[in-house]
């Protein structure tokens, strides 16, 4: 049986999501941020030693990171479901997606996090106007200009297709998910994303995407 090691508000909601797409029997083991870091609890660590999440359980191995988590469910579960046929254009743009969310997309955003926090959290009064002018430096000339760019790839490369690996549905779009939805808590969507609006309103509708939502419990990036 599969084991999600599920950390709320977390990347591993993909997961759930994915197997309630393919229909696969799973378990869910839940774990809950810190509070105060937002860190997952050491416990995670007792299943991989980084003690992040996503990571799954199969039987006697254990699989990290979402990608990889990702590819591991199609190689053993999928057959030919949710991804383009091999050497095809279509998985060409499958297999970029899957990396370009996590290897591209994520960083500026959790860069953003990271100087958002930065910015608010306690210091002596003499430092935070040299702290807050250190991070609004970074965010205007580097971080906000990356995301901005980011999104605007995005949403001209949905107006070829709904769907990121071409007409139909695939794991890139749930592999996506998470930070176009980030992308729209933490910065925003213009009025001029508005395919990134709409690939999210049809993700968000998908009856697999509510499943995943009811078995996960809360989660604050999704509808």
């Amino acid at each position: 049986m599969i084991t999600v090691h599920h950390l709320n508000n977390s990347r591993s909601q993909r997961i759930l999501w994915l197997l309630e797409e393919l229909g696969l029997p799973y378990d869910i083991r839940f774990y809950e941020r810190n509070p105060d870091t937002m860190r997952a609890p050491p416990e995670l660590r007792a299943v991989h030693p980084l003690g992040r999440s996503p990571v799954i359980t199969d039987g006697d191995i254990v699989v990290a990171e979402t990608g990889a988590v990702i590819e591991y469910l199609l190689d053993s579960y999928a057959g030919a479901r949710l991804r383009p046929v091999a050497g095809s254009p279509e998985r060409r743009r499958f297999t970029y997606w899957l990396h370009f969310a996590e290897g591209s997309e994520m960083t500026p955003l959790l860069m953003r996090l990271v100087f958002d926090r930065l910015a608010a959290s306690p210091m002596p009064f003499f430092a935070r106007p040299i702290a807050k002018g250190i991070t609004k430096k970074v965010r205007d000339s580097f971080v906000d200009p990356q995301i901005a760019a980011h999104l605007d790839f995005i949403d001209a490369e949905l107006k070829r297709s709904e769907w990121f690996a071409g007409d139909e549905f695939s794991a890139a779009d749930i592999q996506m998910s998470f930070p176009l939805e980030v992308s729209a808590m933490r910065a925003g969507l213009g009025e001029d994303r508005q395919k990134i609006k709409a690939f999210l309103a049809r993700i968000h509708a998908r009856p697999a995407y509510q499943r995943a939502l009811a078995r996960g419990g809360p989660y604050l990036y999704g509808n």
